[in-house]
Order: C-alpha cells, then sequence, then structure tokens
C-alpha cells in the first residue's frame, strides 16, 4: 500500500487516461505525449511514488492499493471491499459491513474511473466487489472542490480492462462455515474495441455477523451474486467511448439466539422456540455508466459522463416469531432508482495554472412498502387483544440534486502547490437545502525527503434518500408498535467545516511516515440507526457535531519484503437530536438535548498493520487490526472492550508442465480464535448484538489462461 498526500484537484475526475493502440498500463503511447491530464501529476516524483508520500495535486491525505497489495491480503481478491479499505488508516469497522472514516458514520462515496456512483441502500452485503479492481485511492481529508456530498472517503476506483490484456482467470475458494465460491474474469481487444467481465458466486453459513459468541450461528446462511463490466471503443487517439455495469443479488437469513422468551401472545400458537424463526432479507444494486472522454481544442481534456442506478432491499419477516417476540411482523420493501449526469474538464492555461471545472445532477425515486402486522395496545404499550392486525405505511418520494464546481491548481514556485476553489450544491429531496462550499489546499516541500500540507473545506451533505425512515407515527397509535415519541422532523442537510493538516517523512529510500490531523465542526450532524425489528438503517441528524484526531501511518517496501503499521485517535461527540426524534426513548433524547454524547460509531482508538514476503515461488503475509471498542449503553456513555483480529496466509505459485500455471492459497481467519463483540445490542440506534469471526480456515486455487 501507498500513502501520500494530495492537494487540489488534479486528474482523479478524469481518472481513466486515454489510450491509443500500443499504449502501455500508465496510458502512455511510444512516440506519443500523454495526455495533459496525466502530465500535471509528475511534481516531485520521488515523493509521489513512495508509500507514505506527499503529491501536489490535492491537499487531502490520499491512501493507495493496488493489485499486488490487494494479493498480499490473506484473503487476496476474495477479501471483501470493505476489509480492504479497513486497512487504511483511521477506518473503524463495525457490524453488517459498515465502515466509519474520521469518525464519520458512512458517508463513502465510491468512483469507478472517475464517476460517481450512487450509494446503495445499507444493507449487509457488498455491492461493489474487489475483484475488478485495478488499482484504488482512499481520499480523506480537506478534498478539493471536484469531491461533494459524500465526503467523509472518497473511495476512487480504476477498473480492470482500462488497457488492452487479454486473458483470463478462474477461481474456486471453500472453507469454514460451508464456505463455497467459484469467480472468474476474461478480457480481450480487436482493433480498437477492449472488454473486461467478471463475475462471482458465494455461498455460506455465515452470512450476517453471529450475534452469539458460540462458533457457528443459527440460520445464516447467505447467497450472493456480483458482476462487472467495461467496453471500451476508441473513436481516435483523442476520444473514448466507454460502458460500464455492475450487479449485485444478496439474500441473507436474519440468524437467531436460542433461549429467548416471547413478550406478546398470539391467538392460537401455544409457544415459539427462538432459534428456529424464519426471517430474510435480500439486497439487489445494479448501475450502468455511460461514458464519452475525448480533448478538446485548447488543452482541454473532458469526460461527461450518463449513469443510473437501481437498489432495493426486501425483508420479510418470521409472520409469528417477529409478532411475539417483537410485537411487529413487518414486510418491508426499499427501493430507489437514480438517473443522471455527471462532466469533468481540466485545462491547463500555461506551467502554473490549471483550471477545472464540472458539474453532477442527478434525479432520484424512492419507494417504500411497509405491511405491518401488530397488536393493539393500552396508552403504556402493553397488549390488549392478541388477535393481529395490518397497517400499510406505503411512502413515494422524488428527489433532484444538482452541484457545479471551479478551481485552480497554481504553482507560483516549484516547491508550492495550492489548490483553491469552490463548488455549489442544490438539493430538493425530503429538504430543500442549498450551499456555496469553498475549499482551499496546499502542499508545500519543505526538503526532498519532506513534504507539508494543510487545508480547510466548507461541506456539504445531503441527508440520503434511501435511508430516510418514512414512518408514519401516527398510523401506529395505539399498537405494539407505537414509537417513543410524537416528533417527526424531516431529515437535514449537514453543513460543516474541516480543518487539515499534516506531514510526510521520507526517512529511506524504503521507509515512509506520515502523520497528519484533523478538527470538523458540524451543523445538523447525519447519523444512522438500526431503530425498527427489521435490519435496516434509517438516518437522523443532531443539531450539532465536532470530530477530531490523528492518524500515523508508516510502511516499508523492499524487494522481497513489505509492511505497514497505522495507528488513529478520533473522538466523535454530538447533542441535541433535531430530526428522527421519534425512534428515540424521552428520557434518552431529554439526556442528548443538554449534553454532548459520543457518537454510537466512535472508537477512540483503531490501527492496522501488515507485512509481506515473497521469495521465489512462495508469499507468506499476516495483517491485523485492532480497536479500543464502539460505544454502548445509555446515550452511548459506555464502550465495549478491545479487540484484536490477526489474519494469516500462504501462498504458492505452481508451474505445472501438463497444467500449466496454478495459484494456491491456504488463509487463516482470526488465527488466535479471539471472541470480541463489535455491538452488544446497546447504544443509540443499536438493535441487536454481533461478534466478530471466530477462527475459519480457506483454501483457494486460481487458474490463469
Amino acid at each position: 500500500m501507498k500513502f501520500s498526500f494530495v492537494a487540489g484537484a488534479a486528474g482523479v475526475a478524469l481518472c481513466v487516461p486515454l489510450l491509443s493502440q500500443g499504449a502501455d498500463a500508465d496510458g502512455d503511447a511510444a512516440g506519443a505525449h500523454p495526455p495533459a491530464i496525466e502530465a500535471i501529476v509528475v511534481t516531485a516524483r520521488r515523493l509521489d511514488e513512495a508509500r507514505n508520500g506527499l503529491s501536489p495535486d490535492t491537499g487531502s491525505t490520499v491512501y493507495k492499493f493496488d493489485t499486488s497489495d490487494i494479493a498480499n491480503l490473506p484473503l487476496g481478491d476474495n477479501t471483501p471491499l470493505n476489509q480492504v479499505i479497513l486497512q487504511a488508516p483511521g477506518v473503524v469497522q463495525d457490524s453488517y459491513g459498515q465502515l466509519h472514516v474520521r469518525g464519520d458514520h458512512a458517508n463513502l462515496q465510491y468512483r469507478v474511473n472517475g464517476v460517481v456512483i450512487p450509494e446503495a441502500i445499507s444493507g449487509f452485503g457488498q455491492s461493489l466487489d474487489t475483484r475488478f479492481v485495478d488499482h484504488f485511492d482512499i481520499l480523506t481529508g480537506a478534498l478539493p472542490a471536484q469531491y461533494g456530498y459524500r465526503t467523509a472517503g472518497i473511495v476512487d476506483i480504476h477498473s480492470k480492462g482500462t488497457t488492452f490484456d487479454e486473458g483470463g482467470n478462474l477461481q474456486l475458494t471453500g472453507g469454514s462455515n460451508d464456505h463455497r465460491a467459484v469467480s472468474g474474469d476474461i478480457s480481450g481487444a480487436t482493433g480498437p474495441f477492449s472488454y473486461f467481465l467478471t463475475g462471482s458466486y458465494l455461498r455460506s453459513n455465515l452470512g450476517i455477523e453471529n450475534p452469539t459468541s458460540d462458533r457457528d450461528a443459527i440460520h445464516d446462511q447467505t447467497q450472493q451474486g456480483n458482476g462487472f463490466g467495461y467496453l471500451s471503443y476508441l473513436l481516435d487517439d483523442d476520444s473514448r467511448v466507454s460502458l460500464m455495469f455492475g450487479m449485485s443479488d444478496n439474500r441473507f437469513q436474519i440468524p437467531n439466539v436460542p433461549g429467548q422468551q416471547p413478550d406478546f401472545t398470539l391467538a392460537g400458537v401455544p409457544s415459539v422456540d427462538s432459534s428456529t424463526l424464519d426471517a430474510n432479507q435480500r439486497e439487489k444494486n445494479r448501475f450502468e455508466v455511460l461514458s464519452y472522454q475525448g480533448k478538446a481544442a485548447g488543452d482541454v481534456d473532458y469526460q461527461v459522463s450518463l449513469f443510473h442506478r437501481y437498489t432495493s432491499v426486501q425483508y420479510q419477516p418470521d409472520a409469528i416469531g417477529d409478532l411475539v417476540f417483537n410485537g411487529v411482523a413487518a414486510q418491508i420493501l426499499r427501493d430507489d432508482e437514480e438517473v443522471g449526469v455527471q462532466l469533468d474538464t481540466s485545462h491547463r492555461l500555461n506551467e502554473a495554472h490549471t483550471l477545472r471545472a464540472g458539474l453532477f445532477y442527478n434525479q432520484e425515486r424512492f419507494n417504500t412498502n411497509n405491511d405491518s402486522a401488530v397488536f393493539a395496545a393500552d396508552a403504556d404499550g402493553n397488549q390488549v387483544d392478541d388477535v393481529p392486525l395490518t397497517i400499510a405505511d406505503n411512502t413515494r418520494l422524488t428527489g433532484h440534486t444538482a452541484g457545479v464546481y471551479l478551481q485552480d491548481e497554481w504553482q507560483p514556485v516549484a516547491a508550492l502547490t495550492i489548490n483553491y476553489g469552490a463548488r455549489f450544491d442544490k438539493v430538493d429531496t425530503v429538504v430543500d437545502a442549498q450551499q456555496l462550499s469553498p475549499r482551499l489546499g496546499l502542499v508545500y516541500d519543505l526538503t526532498a525527503s519532506t513534504r507539508l500540507h494543510a487545508g480547510y473545506a466548507r461541506y456539504f451533505t445531503p441527508p440520503p434518500m434511501e435511508k430516510i425512515d418514512t414512518t408514519s407515527v401516527a398510523k401506529f397509535f395505539g399498537t405494539t408498535n407505537a414509537l417513543p415519541s410524537d416528533a417527526n422532523t424531516a431529515v437535514s442537510a449537514e453543513r460543516s467545516d474541516y480543518f487539515d493538516a499534516g506531514i510526510v517523512q521520507q526517512v529511506t529510500p524504503q521507509l515512509n511516515v506520515g502523520l497528519d490531523a484533523y478538527y470538523r465542526k458540524v451543523k445538523d450532524l447525519q447519523d444512522e440507526g438500526q431503530f425498527g425489528n427489521a435490519l435496516i438503517f434509517s438516518a437522523f441528524n443532531y443539531e450539532q457535531g465536532r470530530i477530531w484526531g490523528t492518524e500515523l501511518s508508516t510502511s516499508f517496501h523492499g524487494d522481497h519484503f513489505s509492511a505497514y503499521a497505522n495507528a488513529a485517535y478520533s473522538v466523535a461527540q454530538a447533542r441535541d437530536v433535531v430530526t428522527g426524534q421519534f425512534n428515540f426513548d424521552p428520557d434518552e433524547l431529554a439526556y442528548i438535548d443538554s449534553n454532548w454524547v459520543h457518537v454510537d460509531h466512535d472508537q477512540r482508538w483503531s490501527g492496522s498493520a501488515g507485512i509481506s514476503s515473497k521469495w521465489q515461488d512462495t508469499t507468506i503475509s499476516a495483517d491485523a487490526i485492532l480497536g479500543s471498542g464502539l460505544r454502548r449503553g445509555f446515550a452511548n456513555s459506555e464502550s465495549l472492550p478491545g479487540y484484536t483480529q490477526v489474519n494469516l496466509a500462504l501462498a504458492q505459485h505452481f508451474d505445472l508442465a501438463a497444467f500449466g500455471t496454478l495459484d494456491g492459497r491456504l488463509a487463516v481467519i482470526n488465527a488466535f480464535d479471539k471472541v470480541y463483540e463489535l455491538r452488544d445490542g446497546s447504544g443509540i440506534g443499536v438493535g441487536a448484538p454481533q461478534y466478530g469471526p471466530r477462527r475459519a480456515l480457506f483454501v483457494s486455487a486460481s487458474k490463469t489462461f
């Protein structure tokens, strides 16, 4: 992994380099000049190529992963994308595959080949598969003006298939919890046309984190299918048209906890065993992006993209069990469809100035179908009838988001890069809001091996429409699904001021050390929680938020050995719940109104580390994650115990005369079988306990052709 700081907005918006026939993997053709969008990233090359370096093109912190970094992880490209991202500094794991970057709740933006991929509805599965990734950057901190909306971190992915490679791969994996997976890809080119296609299928008896500390979960099977494709056609040396598409279809059983006692009575049902419940959830996502990339007169590079995304989550309850244990059996379908356009341009005026500008527009439609079986109840919430009644609570929402940006990368002297600009965004969804957001980033080469950076960003984060809780509070008065309070305020857009500064030192050609610090002051801080019995997240706002922290990163890269280690300290606090109050207990709501509380995803200390050693055809690798524990208890006043998880792997390349080449891998997850809780079922918006994985063994074999 490579670590760098970047300041302003270089060619990330046009991140797929133009390729002519015969071009190499970096996009440089023999006898031809590379596009201007690429040429501007060569300043301070020795530091830029270091694992912990500083690049002058933006003012934010960047952590880089390529295919070799992914291959060195114990599970290789079988590693879910969220687990790869977890190896970056300042990233905290949570249950259901969630990630928190620098004290923020989710708020991650995913880009593939320069195009924003609208986020999916929160669920258990990953909508993007690691297997199609060639390399990617994680950007955090004070981001330049081209980045808006989801700003805790930018996951900027460059897919495979953007070069003219030919061949394919087939991989089989098996392991603990009856884990069985098959994946494959194929790529090729014919004249100016190139393609890359990949797909995978997984079946396992551990789909969601186990709600108990037992080795085997009860009723936790999952089936997951993923696919991705990239098609490209070169019109000439300066333009191309491309189509990329992806899909995921994931099914999960909701795991059971044995020995629970029912709280409600259903007519004709004498008893229910909590270990036999059969609740399920299905998550579907797909996206398509059509892009045209070209070069205009006057040294202007541009890319325009049309995109479409559909996402849905369907929760199917255990019709009897959910009623007798929770007092409500809700059959819920949330789906969200989005279409839009994105334009990014870059114009190099002269040696000192490069202008960048762009726009983004989308239209979104969100639907909720909620059919809930409930019991009648008195004013205190006590059941008064054992015959359920059904309440339909359906919602339709339509919204629009639009934004434009303009920025200038200015290099007044060789050692200093200043990136300044602004973006204007307007959102009309569940709220009607707008904001002008200035940005400023500075990078200074103090010496040939020392680079400093500092930045400021004003952020505007619209509420995630696909996570809006549209429950009609009044419909459930007098039932066992009555909500704690009757406040039903729409979620607001978040506004914040972000300050970031850091230094990177190249100690030796192989060893780099980075230190970064940040502070964020927030108005209408957005957070999410699981407030119903369905495992679907809903957004709400605190009136104020304050987040600060520091990150230390180190990395070493030699010919046969590489290692990295990251440590982060973070504090994320908020006060006064101002939207979604109907989900909160009145006593907790009153306490939060007058006290700073830790948000539920606040973890004081986190860290990650890894080593990899390769000798001839054998690679031995290990990685580890650690944390001081997420929050728990009344108003998040306590924290869970700390944890450490260590993973090991042995990879071997075989050259078999009769069969050709074959790659094998043996991986052990949680090698020391540490039992730890990610959640204990308490805290703001936490609905159930979840444990980290127990020790598991996986074996895979892949054949390249």
